[in-house]
C-alpha cells in the first residue's frame, strides 16, 4: 500500500507541474544550458557566455514560477526568497526584476537583447528565442 501511495504522488507531482521555456532575445547567439541559467538567475554571474550584460526577468507568483525555482535554480520559493533577501540586505547583489504575467516577460525580452526569463511552452512566440525547456 505505501508503494502505491508513493507511486500515485510521484504521479501527481509530475502531472502538476509544467515545463518551463527560457528565454531571450532571437540575436542572442548564446547557448546556454541550466547550469548557466541558474547562475544567472542567482546572480552568481552578470554576462552571458559572450560576454554581454544578462539581466534575468522573473514571474511573482504562480505555479510556473515555482517549477522553474525547482527545476532551474534547485531551491524553493522561500528559499529563493531569502537568499536574495541575504545578498541585498548584505548590499551583494540585487533580485531579478519581477513582473505579473508571461505576456510581459516576452515582451520586455523581444525588445532588450540583455534579458532573460522563463514562460510556459505556449507563450514562446517568433519576437524571443527559446534556450532550453526544463
Amino acid at each position: 500500500m505505501k508503494k502505491l501511495t508513493l507511486l500515485l504522488s510521484s504521479c501527481l507531482v509530475a502531472f502538476s507541474s509544467q515545463a518551463v521555456t527560457v528565454i531571450v532575445h532571437p540575436s542572442n547567439a548564446d547557448a546556454l544550458d541550466k547550469k548557466a541559467v541558474k547562475k544567472i538567475f542567482l546572480g552568481k554571474t552578470k554576462k552571458f557566455p559572450n560576454g554581454d550584460e544578462a539581466i534575468p526577468i522573473d514571474l511573482k507568483s504562480g505555479q510556473l514560477r515555482g517549477d522553474f525555482l525547482k527545476a532551474v535554480v534547485g531551491k524553493s520559493e522561500s528559499q529563493f526568497k531569502a537568499y536574495w533577501s541575504k545578498l541585498v540586505f548584505t548590499g551583494k547583489g540585487q533580485a531579478p526584476r519581477s513582473v505579473d504575467s508571461e505576456a510581459e516577460i516576452v515582451e520586455l525580452i523581444s525588445k532588450n537583447p540583455n534579458l532573460i526569463g522563463y514562460v510556459s511552452d505556449g507563450a514562446v512566440n517568433d519576437s524571443v528565442k527559446s534556450v532550453g525547456q526544463f
